[in-house]
């Protein structure tokens, strides 16, 4: 079922964007050749709490850090790691949400670990621009299929191709709700947008096949064919007047 949030609701869950958004900026300023998984896991969660707030991944099916943190070709769920070292050249895909007064702010950005590849930052610039595609779709009265139609095209016309096996979802006082959000689909199909719906956009993209595997830890999901992987999110409320993207992060984020 889809939840519709009232305004006091969508306030709330403003709150938890702002932290979340906070918390993945900051990480990604720790973003820097020989520093750990782990390291920029312990900063988040740091600051989650620090708000009043409850990181949404710690703990979440067994998840066991407050954060997934995906580098090269691990599309999404990668444990924070004190042996999983950064280096330069690597990609850095960090997705964070927290948990304040009842609701869920979830979002994602992949950082570059110092001076990354023309073919690396080509791939990050077209999956955080399909991201706003899809945001751009999200418009009352569109469905789904719009949204994922929209990521689908701007990437495919970039010969990347869309994860399949995960996708976007809703989001509010459970981290996952209805409706499901695939980064694919056909205009006109799926779940019709309606105001008050809160959702996470979230293109999972791939330089190469589409096909995934999940590792023996059970969360780890790497591409097929060893290839690097992109991921960009944002949490955003359907308006009258357009997709407004709440997982927008303060001027300035510290400890």
């Amino acid at each position: 079922m889809v939840v519709i949030k009232s305004p006091r609701e969508i306030s709330l869950m403003r709150e938890a964007c702002r932290i979340s958004a906070n918390a993945l900026k900051l990480a990604g300023t720790a973003v820097e050749p020989g520093v750990s998984t782990l390291e920029i896991d312990t900063l988040i969660q740091k600051y989650i709490e620090k708000e009043g707030a409850i990181a949404s991944f710690l703990g979440y099916n067994g998840f066991p850090k407050s954060s997934c943190i995906s580098v090269n070709n691990v599309v999404i769920h990668g444990i924070p790691n004190k042996n999983c070292i950064l280096k330069a050249g690597d990609i850095v895909s960090i997705d964070v949400g927290a948990f304040f007064e009842g609701y869920h702010g979830d979002n994602a950005y992949t950082y570059p670990c110092g001076e990354i590849s023309k073919e690396a930052q080509a791939l990050l610039d077209a999956t955080r621009e399909s991201l706003y595609e899809g945001i751009k779709a999200a418009q009352a009265g569109n469905r789904v299929g719009d949204i994922g139609h929209a990521v689908q095209s701007y990437v495919e016309a970039r010969s990347y191709s869309v994860v399949r096996d995960f996708v976007g979802h809703g989001v509010g006082a459970k981290l996952h709700e209805e409706p499901s959000v695939p980064n694919y689909g056909t205009p006109g199909r799926g779940v019709r947008l309606i105001p008050g719906m809160t959702i996470a956009i979230e293109p999972m993209i791939n330089m190469g096949t589409h096909k995934v595997n999940v590792l023996d830890d059970e969360w780890t999901t790497v591409t097929a064919d060893g290839k690097l992987s992109a991921h960009f999110e944002h949490t955003v409320v359907i308006t009258q007047d357009g997709a407004k993207i709440l997982t927008v992060p303060d001027d300035e984020v510290s400890l």
